[in-house]
């Protein structure tokens, strides 16, 4: 997988105020909510037709992956408009910007609600800027399916059952990253986590997950992310002399982490490195040595699988066409699909009909992978069970799925992450 993720996704996200450094698909931040304004309500009515507002980082430290987001989105409205659209009208796609940050994104959520009259949202793209927007999503009584939010702590907050998610939890994650540290025959591990809700809490699952495993975690160490010295925290990993470290960050604030291991003699060449998808990055090996990439050489980690084994999906063979890298782009196919299902069985473009029917279109008799074989189900009245492209979602835990697949890469001699052909880790 070519992945820019420079701060995604849970791996990673951005945090809640504009005054932070935003990451992407987990989570990050505090939880105040996105500015003041009123927020205008969602609408929609019995077999009307549908908006789907696109919310999407075209600008911010997200916004070189704003392609690999939007165009699978524009082609599952493309493929719905061909199968005859939703109650038979075309579904109408407009994008905006959630700009990697709550502020920017709460500004673009309401021009969609009272300009363009959107019923339902497709993303946005970070964790934090989700958070950061939650109270808007419920108080708008909007559907919102994002495609890239893993931060753990979204499902503990109050949507009025409007967010839903394609993106496997970050609860996931921490196992899966635990098996590969455990793979490797490591049993004295050292973490060092972001101080924020993405840090800390994937840092509780692999803690949890190592322990289970019959690992011992010398240090778990968090760290102030707007930092620039962090010699103290990686000394007191270090100190405790693990044979292995695991940094769970973003691109430029994990660089400094990296910097520092570094600097105390305790490098990737010399411990060996892991991490997760928020510091998988083409530009992550020159933020550590602009000069040296094969600082970065061996680090290991686990991202969210562009294409999971075992799942066949007539998304596999549109994408190469789109042109663009496979972060995350699965995942949201499936949420514009989902949305679109949600909306063809309740009959309506009523954001509390189709949030009532979403997670029934994963329950139902009759599989089905694409919008309009699902349609040919649902126009005869049969129930059906939609099998994504990110996931068959033959299991779902009320907002999200409860498995995830993850593959395993590495970074090479030259700072370029490498997809191992390894067998993908199942949670």
């Amino acid at each position: 997988m070519l992945a820019i993720m420079a701060v995604v996704v849970a791996a990673c996200s951005s945090n809640t105020t504009s005054t932070t450094t935003p990451g992407t698909g987990g989570a990050g931040g505090g939880s105040t909510p996105a500015g003041t304004e009123a927020t205008a309500k969602a609408t929609g009515e019995a077999g009307g037709a549908l908006t789907l507002g696109l919310l999407v980082p075209e600008s911010g430290d997200l916004s070189a992956i704003v392609n690999s987001l939007a165009k699978p989105s524009q082609l599952a409205v493309d493929q719905i408009n061909a199968a005859g659209g939703v109650n038979g009208k075309p579904v109408k796609l407009v994008q905006a910007d959630d700009g990697t940050d709550p502020q920017v994104a709460a500004t673009s959520l309401n021009k969609l609600l009272s300009s363009d009259k959107v019923n339902a949202i497709v993303g946005p793209a970070p964790s934090g800027v989700a958070r950061g927007i939650m109270d808007k999503i419920k108080s708008a009584g909007v559907v919102a399916c994002s495609g890239s939010t893993t931060a753990a702590d979204l499902t503990k907050l109050d949507s009025g059952g409007f967010f839903f998610r394609t993106a496997p939890s970050d609860d996931l994650q921490g196992p899966a990253l635990a098996e590969v540290i455990g793979t490797d025959g490591h049993k004295k591990v050292g973490i060092l986590a972001r101080r924020d809700e993405y840090g800390t809490g994937f840092a509780s699952a692999l803690e949890q997950a190592l322990k289970d495993n019959g690992a011992q975690v010398v240090a778990n160490v968090t760290y102030a992310p707007d930092g620039s010295n962090f010699s103290a925290e990686v000394s007191q990993v270090v100190d405790k002399q693990p044979d292995s470290i695991a940094v769970i960050g973003f691109n430029d604030d994990g660089a400094k982490i990296i910097s520092a291991l570094i600097a105390k003699g305790s490098g990737p060449d010399k411990v060996p490195t892991y991490t997760a998808d928020g510091m998988q990055s083409s530009k992550f090996a020159t933020s550590v040595d602009p000069n040296n990439p094969a600082a970065v050489k061996g680090m290991k980690g686990t991202a969210p699988a562009a294409s999971p084994e075992g799942v066949t999906s007539p998304f596999q063979a549109e994408f190469p066409a789109l042109g663009v890298d496979p972060i995350f782009s699965s995942y949201y196919w499936d949420c514009t699909n989902l949305i679109a299902l949600a909306a063809q069985a309740s009959k309506s473009s009523d954001p509390v009909k189709i949030r009532d029917a979403f997670a029934k279109n994963l329950e139902g008799e009759n599989s089905c992978n694409d919008f309009a074989s699902c349609k040919k189900f649902l126009d005869e009245g049969k129930t059906i069970h939609y099998h994504g492209a990110s996931n068959t979602f033959d299991k779902w835990d009320k907002v999200q799925p409860a498995t995830g697949a993850y593959e395993v890469w590495e970074y090479d001699e030259a700072g370029k992450v490498v997809t191992l052909k390894v067998p993908q880790i199942k949670i």
